[in-house]
């Protein structure tokens, strides 16, 4: 019986292989997304994923503290921009592991609270617009929350 040998791959992830001239399962598929083997996402991704919740949440603290609101700093703020362009650009490397639900979950809360400020606006004149736009902004504020609470735990969200 051969001995499985242990590397470091490229992500810095220690993975276990066949032993030379054996044929492992997961080598002759390779995941060229930066995961380790198995859909358990690498170190860098997490760390984007919790740079994005960052940005979301200082973006969310400057609509709180400054003289913005709440949902006009999370939409219009540069940090929630660049949050969200960074989500399109690293969501390839997220696929297949439940790293993907905060992507999805981040990407939909920056749409679907665009899509209710619009709403909102569109109603300021029946007075509905200000309950509408309030309650978009703790919606947002929830959804970073809850996503940072799973992320640290390393959990996958509802999508």
């Amino acid at each position: 019986m051969a001995r499985a040998r242990r590397i470091i791959d490229q992500t810095g992830v220690e993975v276990e292989t066949a032993a030379d001239g054996e044929v492992d399962e997961e080598s002759e598929h390779p995941q060229s997304n930066g995961n380790s083997p198995g859909g358990a996402p690498s170190e860098r991704l997490l760390r984007i994923a919790k740079l994005i919740y960052a940005l979301h949440g200082l973006a969310i603290l400057v609509g709180v503290l400054g003289t913005a609101t709440v949902l006009g700093s999370f939409l219009f703020g540069l940090p929630s921009i660049a949050a969200v362009i960074l989500n399109y650009i690293e969501r390839d490397g997220v696929r297949g592991t439940w790293l993907e639900s905060h992507f999805r979950w981040q990407i939909r809360t920056f749409w679907f609270a665009l899509w209710w400020a619009a709403v909102g606006f569109m109603t300021l004149v029946l007075m509905l617009g200000f309950a509408i736009l309030g309650a978009t902004g703790l919606w947002v504020a929830y959804r970073v929350l809850r996503g940072s609470l799973a992320l640290a735990d390393r959990r996958p969200l509802p999508v």
